[in-house]
């Protein structure tokens, strides 16, 4: 069994989960308030947008997104009805399939970039100071690094 956490790591265990939960509900909301989209329909869009060629395998995508094979084929299959993405074969190996961003995706990312920005400003990075900043860039990159799969 678990060793129980100490007064110190359960007020910061419990002190990230609320908080975690509340930003992310904000930025959830906000976004599809003022854009439509979805905080995982925004994330494959950066994906994308950065990946060679604006386009990815779709286990690759799994894996930048920490999600399971069948969900990312139900989030782009949802973004490809909207005209965000499209799906086709490899074309260096028609067995697999791949996610492309379309112009329609690129122009609902760069309409909906400035708007998620003032978000995550208001609600985030403009209450932290660069010593903070610093700290959370090194302690979630180490546990990001250590928690998601590989991406192959």
């Amino acid at each position: 069994m678990a060793e129980p956490l100490d007064a110190g790591q359960q007020t910061c265990w419990r002190a990230y989960i609320e908080s975690s939960w509340a930003l992310q509900t904000r930025l959830e909301d906000e976004l599809r308030a003022r854009t439509g989209l979805s905080m995982a329909d925004y994330h494959v869009l950066v994906v994308l947008s950065e990946a060679p060629g604006h386009r990815l395998r779709m286990g690759e995508l799994a894996g930048f997104m920490v999600f399971s094979p069948s969900r990312v084929t139900y989030q782009i299959t949802s973004m490809v009805k909207r005209g965000l993405v499209r799906k086709q074969s490899c074309p260096d190996d028609g067995r697999g399939q791949e996610a492309v961003l379309t112009d329609e995706g690129m122009a609902a990312l760069v309409a909906a970039a400035p708007l998620h920005l003032a978000t995550v400003r208001d609600s985030f990075i403009d209450d932290l100071d660069d010593a903070e900043i610093a700290v959370l860039a090194r302690v979630f990159t180490r546990l990001g690094a250590r928690l998601r799969p590989a991406i192959s």
